[in-house]
């Protein structure tokens, strides 16, 4: 009987993994463009995150999502497209990621995040993500007769640029999120913490604001100003960057992200291929910079916990 109980319990608990799983990529992929595929984060980091043995339900939870869309558009973009759209991405991803934490480990010695190794993850995500959906892309078949689409190289660099950004907006704020949990005395975020925390004041202050001016400049300009002010989007990275480590990085590249994603009106833009290239360099960079500012700040931290304990004798 009690073995009975702990299968339906190990059952029980890959339903959840997989429902959670559809839940959470459903909610991505309605706000994702071919500009910013969140899925790509999504996905990663839960690769990085989930317990192996999980990963199975992972995969019948994307599953789900694409497989309903297949059959939704089956008819409008082919059959042959909607057999291979049906086979979830992750399912590709999981090798790459596999082999690079045979290569690497998610933590150094020192307990720190590995940067270097979510990045080579990220771009080897985005890489697979890129091709699947170029191969996908080329079996379209219109039901309407009309021209099926060509896959280009400009197509294969935004569909690359996307999934690599989409994957730098949500797998290191979900890394970060998970650290400062971790970090809790009681292992969970509670409001007193997030509201009094110093990177929630300087997002709330800072980074929000000037995100926020610079979007509104975005509706209303064109051109060479209009692209300045998508490459002055990575300021707030630079700044959260240097006062809060790779936690900082991690949130002002969600934010910068959104702010550039919202000021897309053309799909295949150069200017806007350009300035992504631009600001998934300057998250890339600042994520294995805010390495060094971290343990710069937890230094510093302990030694100010040190000289309040000396100065505070027990009697």
């Amino acid at each position: 009987m009690a073995a009975k109980n702990r299968e339906s319990f190990v059952w029980g608990q890959h339903v959840a993994v997989a429902g959670a799983y559809a839940a959470c990529y459903e909610l991505t992929r309605n706000f994702s463009f071919s500009h910013w595929m969140l899925p790509a984060g999504l996905r990663l980091a839960c690769l990085l995150l989930v317990p192996r043995r999980f990963w199975p339900a992972l995969a019948v939870g994307e599953a789900l999502p694409v497989g309903e869309m297949a059959l939704m558009h089956a008819r409008l973009f082919g059959t042959l497209w909607a057999v291979l759209i049906s086979i979830p991405t992750i399912m590709f991803t999981m090798p790459a990621v596999a082999g690079l934490q045979r290569l690497m480990s998610l933590r150094r010695a020192d307990g720190q995040i590995n940067m270097g190794f979510i990045l080579l993850a990220t771009l080897a995500g985005a890489l697979v993500t890129s091709t699947v959906n170029c191969i996908d892309l080329s079996t379209v078949d219109m039901g309407d007769g009309s021209p099926a689409p060509v896959v280009t190289a400009r197509i294969f660099m935004v569909y690359l640029l996307g999934a690599y950004l989409g994957a730098l907006a949500l797998t290191p704020t979900i890394m970060a999120l998970h650290d400062r949990i971790r970090s809790q005395p009681a292992g969970a975020l509670t409001a007193r913490s997030v509201l009094g925390s110093a990177l929630t004041r300087d997002v709330l202050f800072i980074a929000a604001p000037v995100l926020l001016v610079l979007m509104a400049l975005a509706q209303q300009l064109t051109g060479g100003a209009l692209q300045c002010v998508r490459f002055a989007m990575a300021i707030p990275v630079f700044v959260l960057t240097w006062r809060h480590g790779w936690h900082g990085t991690a949130t002002g590249g969600l934010l910068a992200s959104i702010a550039m994603a919202a000021g897309t009106f053309e799909l295949l833009d150069p200017a806007m291929i350009q300035a992504q290239t631009v600001l998934s360099f300057a998250i890339s960079t600042s994520l294995l910079f805010g390495v060094r500012v971290a343990r710069r700040l937890a230094i510093v931290q302990a030694e100010s916990v040190r000289a309040a304990a000396a100065g505070h004798p027990h009697g």
